[in-house]
């Protein structure tokens, strides 16, 4: 990798990295597994930089490549070891009201299965379209549709009505 890519794909880090952290945060809900899989992702995008730095939008590789690594992860299952406190780690301040809920809705979240958790991030949290979110996860549209239904079908008792129109 010659200076000038090098520095490239350090300003698309400085650039991506606050956001692909966030949507990673939601995926996992673990502040530590986040940084690995934020660390995972950056990895895999520097490695294939030259022809990813080429492409269209290489935010949407990288953003691609954190939900395989998430995916992949989640279906290893090779870590066992849960957090002893899920509030700890570095999170920006905000009001009590809006730790609440982020927090609320992290286990929320947590109560999904992978697949669908991963459509709800990218639908509500990354505010992409069905066809981009079924492009992202490689599968249909209509899976798509029903996997945001029943997510958000199972996601209502646990966090009441209100908040899930709010974010819908």
């Amino acid at each position: 990798m010659t200076r000038t890519d090098a520095e490239a794909f350090a300003e698309f880090v400085r650039a991506t990295g606050p956001r692909l952290h966030r949507s990673a945060l939601l995926l996992t809900g673990d502040h530590h597994l986040t940084e690995d899989l934020t660390q995972a992702t950056y990895a895999r995008v520097y490695a294939s930089w030259r022809r990813v730095s080429r492409a269209d939008d290489p935010l949407a590789y990288a953003r691609r490549t954190l939900l395989n690594t998430y995916l992949s992860h989640r279906r290893l299952r090779r870590n066992s070891e849960l957090p002893a406190d899920p509030t700890l780690g570095p999170e920006p301040a905000s009001p009590e009201a809006d730790h609440a809920t982020r927090l609320d809705l992290l286990d929320a979240l947590a109560t999904l299965p992978p697949p669908d958790r991963a459509v709800l991030v990218l639908r509500y949290w990354e505010d992409r379209s069905v066809a981009d979110t079924a492009h992202d996860l490689g599968i249909t549209e209509t899976a798509v549709r029903t996997r945001s239904r029943r997510a958000l079908q199972r996601l209502r008792p646990l966090l009441g009505a209100d908040l899930i129109e709010r974010t819908s």
